[in-house]
């Protein structure tokens, strides 16, 4: 097994697109490491580079400790799994998945005991006579997984492997991936744009956007401690509410003002939630001192039931609800205050219902502050 060093690695094409930018990071024997971010963020490029189908164009790429820059896929001791199976349609699933070990002239016995093992990892043993077309779209997923399991190699590269799936097949899969991992004890590099696989499959998750790293960490530290503006936004569904707001300081306290006043008609209302004092770094926030901020709310801290409004001091504000989202387990609410567009995830024994005028609270330990310009976070 392997660990995957990657250094200062760019990937620059003619024309001057730079695709990733001083990309940076050691991934450990045996981790699973996801890369995720929006399309065109450069997360596929960098996985077709540890690969080698896409060259390097600056940087360096070990795998254990071989330089492999310049060492072709074949030799690089690595499996990779595509979004679209690439399976050859006139081969059976036993031939699909033998046919990377022919090629190597493995013995047949070997071959068999390989392929007939990895089919029953993956519970396809009953298929192996079977031609893809044969199969449906999970199955033939198990397949190209098969096919990456038989070659042992010391890492993985799976390129949005379950994006032609259903939803209910792909959290199946999310599963049946993760067992896998665990079971393989190989290294793990997974792309994905779907941030629920990245926060339930991943050790690490390193967030892209534009080419370049924006947070290496845990879905734990990437959910609750993001770097930024974008990592916050990126990472939990339905994303973080931002409210363009105003830093202030009144008797002692750091309060983050939000909401329109109109002083010749005094309509609109201004709302007020206070920094609790285990979040308020004097050295971060004194300078930002009736500077304009953004506050960051995720949608399971706004509260519509009436044990949270009653109890909360600070950040309990007026809304209207446009649109109410029964989920089951839970309800979506998208309500408007003083025009500014919130989400609330709450609980399905709500009543809320459109076009009804409801209180909410903001749980104020819950809040993050962005700094207006930079977009880095101040307090999380």
């Amino acid at each position: 097994m392997a660990s995957v060093s990657l250094r200062e690695i760019y990937k620059k094409y003619a024309g001057g697109v730079i695709a990733v930018s001083d990309f940076n990071i050691e991934i450990k024997d045996k981790e699973f490491i996801i890369l995720v971010g929006p399309s065109g963020c450069g997360k596929s490029t960098t996985l077709r580079m540890i690969a080698g189908l896409e060259e390097i164009s600056e940087g360096e790429l070990y795998i254990g400790d071989r330089l492999v820059n310049d060492v072709a896929p074949k030799d690089r001791d690595i499996a990779m799994v595509f979004q679209n199976y690439a399976l050859y349609p006139h081969m059976t699933v036993f031939e699909n998945m033998a046919f990377g070990l022919k090629l190597r002239k493995v013995p047949k016995d070997e071959i068999a005991r390989k392929v007939e093992e990895a089919g029953r990892i993956l519970d396809i043993s009953h298929l192996l006579d079977r031609k893809p077309k044969a199969l449906s779209g999970g199955q033939r997923q198990r397949v190209a997984l098969g096919r990456a399991i038989v070659r042992e190699p010391q890492v993985f590269l799976l390129d949005e492997p379950l994006s032609n799936l259903d939803a209910k097949l792909r959290a199946q899969m999310r599963t049946e991936i993760s067992k896998l991992h665990k079971k393989l004890g190989t290294t793990f590099i997974y792309v994905t744009h779907d941030q629920t696989e990245a926060m339930t499959m991943g050790d690490r998750i390193v967030v892209m956007k534009d080419g370049y790293i924006q947070q290496i960490d845990t879905p734990t530290n990437l959910y609750n401690n993001p770097v930024n503006q974008f990592v916050a936004g990126f990472i939990g569904s339905p994303q973080m509410n931002f409210i363009d707001s105003k830093l202030l300081k009144i008797n002692g306290k750091y309060v983050v003002e939000f909401g329109s006043e109109d002083t010749k008609t005094s309509k609109g209302v201004k709302y007020q939630v206070e920094v609790p004092e285990s979040k308020a770094d004097p050295e971060v926030l004194e300078p930002l001192v009736d500077q304009e901020v953004v506050l960051g709310v995720r949608p399971e801290c706004i509260h519509d039931e009436e044990m949270f409004i009653s109890a909360a001091k600070t950040g309990i504000i007026n809304a209207t609800v446009e649109v109410t989202e029964m989920m089951g387990a839970e309800t979506y609410l998208y309500l408007t205050c003083e025009g500014i567009n919130l989400t609330a995830r709450v609980s399905p024994r709500s009543t809320a219902r459109p076009q009804d005028e409801i209180q909410v609270a903001l749980d104020p330990n819950r809040i993050h502050i962005f700094d207006k310009e930079t977009e880095k976070a101040v307090v999380n």
